[in-house]
């Protein structure tokens, strides 16, 4: 029997409405969203708890990344092995089991794995003009991998004028922040008439080593030494500065191209391009590794890591038998990451690089039965094609040899789903349910050339329903009850299927071909309520059970639960259905408007988390639940000024309350007085403010670590910026 512990999150969100205070309502009952079910729908008649991304907040916060941008949401938990990186977390998952939307089209591939991600970062936040988090599976629209939630972006839309003359529009920015040295540039421009709209945007980002804090914090997160190739020898030198973190920084460009026609008042065609690359990416988290107490790798870095995606889109809204609105979109894109690694010492470097080509096609359709009934209706078909490659190069002499790929060449997976959401509108209430149906291939060939696998090939053909049904009462115009019942799901993929990695120095994970879906099952209830239109306060518990859960457990390999690899022995492990995992938590929120200028907001997330080990037939700590954390601000806004002044802050995770793989992280944790790894509880004060010089100017500084607090968030193998002085200015034309 499992007790469930509520935790509790604390949500105060001040609406920046420039003394619209008199029409301020419960989460902005009257604003729309369309990451329920890919059509617009009044918040206020979705069962699912919603985030909805503020971007006036956005510019006034100036995050670096996708990544920071979903962080200050305040119910997104973010972790980092590297700069160029941020894996978010969402109730108690993360990964492979929560799933990333641009422009309707799904980005997780068949490459994405259950340890953290960086493919968030990909998105650029200064080209998005809509953001939401829909919290809780959304199998039934989305399909596979939408178990803990659903991150779905915007871009920026190329806008047809009301007339037929052509009407223009650039926005430019510049930025820097001291803790790292970056400086980034982005200018947008857009043209259109009544018939013809285009958009472009362009983005980059030069980012320099981050420097930590200077007070409080282990010394142990410090970086006194770093690996350098002097000549032709490998030397561990001292770093002149410990508070650098050596081998952080990083580049990205950012580019996006949007192409409308309206040949005729009911029919929109879209062609959008995205590109986002990044250079060569420092993995800081195994730079400071160590074995026989000197540095582990000479080397350890991520490749460019490449997005490209074509999108076609079409929507039609002509009222016939079928629907009211229908959309096609019609994607493919081309992805690419590698990594190399050399170890100190070592002549030769490992490079690894993987391919995924992916077509996706999506029908979607809305159909008014009446007044009240409404229904939403789909298709959709995936397909990826995943290229694995690898070799080593001697470095000195500049000879090539094949060693093992990640993934075994030429995998395929495809997807092919329908699905259906009915929504009812009875006076005070409104019902949702939906319905998908789900079947899902993967193909695996194995080269058993340079690795003896007992098997040619792996492959599983699965089918899989997932269902929700959801209920809002609202008692007034001023509260909503809800709740909700949904199931998800996520089918092995690629990774899961045939990885071959070492996770950590002789721990050896290796495919299995009798792997099968997870499923998980949610419920979630929520109340909101706005009180005399100054105090907004909501509140949501969940609670969501996952079974067949996919974790990493010790197997064998042709029999032996050891093999030689990379010349070294290494435990054989596997990835196996061998796990019940359970996450629950409360998410609550006041928020308090003092008068039309000041406002206080203060954001909290408690989440518990529990799996089974089966080595021990225990439950152990989840390892994507993070620890309790939010914030606290407190807002001035006027016609031109806005300050922010807001403290983060996170709680502890103590040693026996971590999951046994953080547990054995010990390079990245901090000691207790037991001498075990633990994560502390850490805070910063941080200040932010924007003057609007005029309709065409608008200057945004920040401090953010006010105190130069030395920290590290859960579970990230980069520490946190010390103190970081952020300017900007934004101009429109």
């Amino acid at each position: 029997m499992c007790i469930v512990i509520c935790c509790l999150s604390v949500q105060l969100k001040a609406q920046q409405n420039n003394g619209r205070d008199s029409t301020r309502k419960i989460q902005e009952l009257d604003e729309v969203v369309l990451s329920i079910n890919k059509w617009e729908q009044k918040i206020n008649e979705v069962p699912n708890k919603i985030v909805k991304v503020n971007f006036r907040e956005v510019r006034l916060q100036n995050p670096q990344t996708a990544a920071d941008l979903l962080g200050m949401t305040g119910q997104v938990y973010i972790q980092k092995s590297q700069l160029g990186g941020g894996s978010p977390m969402i109730r108690g998952f993360s990964t492979n089991r929560i799933l990333i939307v641009v422009d309707g089209v799904r980005m997780n591939n068949a490459i994405y794995r259950s340890g953290n991600l960086q493919n968030v970062i990909s998105v650029d936040p200064l080209a998005t003009e809509s953001a939401e988090v829909i919290f809780g599976p959304g199998s039934v629209i989305y399909g596979s991998d939408a178990i803990g939630g659903v991150m779905d972006f915007h871009s920026l839309q190329a806008a047809f004028s009301l007339d037929n003359k052509w009407r223009t529009k650039a926005n430019a920015l510049i930025r820097y922040s001291s803790a790292n040295d970056e400086r980034t540039a982005h200018i947008d421009f857009s043209a259109g008439n009544s018939k013809i709209a285009y958009l472009g945007s362009i983005t980059y980002s030069d980012f320099d080593d981050l420097k930590m804090g200077k007070n409080g914090g282990e010394s142990s997160y410090l970086r006194p030494r770093y690996a350098a190739r002097i000549g032709n020898k490998d030397s561990v030198l001292i770093n002149n500065d410990p508070r650098i973190q050596k081998f952080t920084g990083y580049s990205q460009l950012n580019v996006l191209q949007r192409l409308r026609f309206r040949p005729v008042e009911k029919l929109d065609l879209q062609y959008t391009f995205h590109y986002s690359g990044t250079g060569n990416t420092p993995r800081y988290d195994r730079l400071i590794e160590t074995s026989g107490g000197t540095l582990s790798f000479a080397e350890w870095y991520y490749g460019p890591q490449l997005w490209r995606m074509h999108a076609l889109q079409a929507t039609h809204n002509r009222k016939n038998n079928f629907y009211h609105s229908a959309r096609l979109v019609a994607a493919y894109q081309n992805y690419e990451e590698s990594r190399h690694d050399r170890r100190l010492n070592n002549a030769r470097i490992r490079n690894q690089v993987e391919q995924v080509k992916i077509f996706s096609a999506n029908v979607d359709l809305n159909k008014l039965i009446n007044e009240t009934n409404e229904l939403f209706y789909g298709v959709e078909y995936i397909t990826n094609d995943v290229g694995s490659f690898a070799n080593r190069i001697n470095i000195n002499s500049g000879a090539i040899e094949p060693t093992v790929t990640r993934y075994p060449n030429n995998s395929d997976w495809s997807s092919y789903g329908v699905y259906s959401n009915f929504k009812s509108n009875i006076k005070q209430f409104t019902l949702n349910a939906g319905l998908r149906y789900n079947y899902t291939t993967v193909q695996t060939p194995f080269d058993t050339s340079l690795f003896r696998f007992p098997f040619t090939k792996a492959e599983i053909k699965k089918g899989a329903f997932t269902g929700n049904v959801g209920l809002v009462f609202r008692p007034s115009s001023t509260s909503r009850l809800n709740f909700n019942v949904a199931t998800g799901f996520r089918v092995p993929n690629v990774d899961d299927l045939g990885k071959v990695f070492e996770s950590a120095p002789g721990q050896l994970t290796v495919p299995n071909q009798d792997l099968k879906p997870e499923y998980a099952y949610n419920f979630d209830i929520g109340y909101a309520i706005n009180i005399s239109d100054k105090v907004n306060f909501d509140i949501t518990a969940f609670y969501t059970i996952l079974n067949d859960a996919i974790v990493r457990r010790t197997a064998t390999f042709n029999s032996q639960d050891s093999v030689i690899y990379e010349g070294v022995k290494s435990r054989v492990f596997s990835l196996q259905n061998a796990a019940k995992a359970i996450t629950y938590g409360v998410q609550a929120g006041i928020e308090v408007y003092f008068d039309k200028n000041f406002s206080w907001l203060v954001q909290g997330n408690w989440i518990e988390g529990k799996e089974t080990d089966d080595t021990k037939d225990v439950d152990v700590p989840l390892r994507h639940a993070p620890p309790f954390y939010g914030n606290t601000h407190f807002k001035f806004n006027s016609k031109k000024i806005r300050i922010d002044l807001y403290v983060l802050w996170n709680g502890e995770i103590s040693n026996k309350n971590l999951a046994p793989s953080e547990q054995a992280k010990t390079f990245i944790y901090a000691t207790d007085k037991n001498g075990k790894p633990y994560s502390p509880s850490w805070y910063t004060l941080n200040i932010k403010t924007s003057y609007q010089w005029s309709n065409h100017l608008t200057i945004t500084a920040g401090w953010e670590n006010i105190t130069n607090q030395r920290y590290r968030s859960y579970s990230s193998g980069i520490v946190s910026p010390g103190s970081n002085f952020i300017f900007s200015l934004r101009t429109t034309l």
